[in-house]
């Protein structure tokens, strides 16, 4: 499978709420490391992060990859997201994302997928509280700082 169809194919997965065909797209030890809800390891909570944590919330996902960049292990692409959201405080909004997946890649499948994402300006579109947003913001400082490629930047 070509790069670009496999982008597509992983974009179209979740917008078809179709878990299976997601997590086909991982070697069996392959893990999945959301911004929003952690690390999901193995095709079988892969599936089930699509078929049920995504759309636990929200509905009408869409997904595009752009100019994507790889060495045959690792591939880089910038990336829209956005979903509507089916949180009563929400009211329907649309949340859109922009980021950039990082995937490391073993005999044309993915192993490691992690993402950098501005999710701020979904969280405005979702109505939620500054208390709310600063809570998950720190959240995602701590889990920056726990990453070992920091170290050097926190002393």
């Amino acid at each position: 499978m070509t790069t670009t169809a496999m982008l597509r194919a992983f974009c179209d997965a979740v917008e078809q709420r179709n878990g299976k065909a997601f997590a086909d797209l991982f070697t069996e030890d392959g893990v999945y490391h959301d911004v929003f809800y952690g690390a999901f390891a193995g095709r079988e909570k892969i599936a089930a992060m699509i078929d049920d944590w995504f759309y636990r919330t929200a509905t009408d996902f869409r997904w595009d990859m752009h100019d994507p960049v790889s060495n045959g292990t690792t591939l880089y692409a910038r990336y829209t997201f956005s979903y509507r959201s089916i949180l009563p405080e929400a009211d329907g909004a649309r949340a859109m994302f922009e980021g950039v997946a990082i995937m490391t890649l073993r005999d044309g499948r993915i192993v490691s997928y992690h993402e950098v994402a501005n999710t701020a300006p979904a969280f405005v579109d979702l109505k939620f509280a500054p208390e709310r947003i600063a809570k998950i913001v720190a959240r995602q400082g701590a889990e920056l700082r726990a990453r070992p490629e920091m170290k050097r930047h926190l002393g």
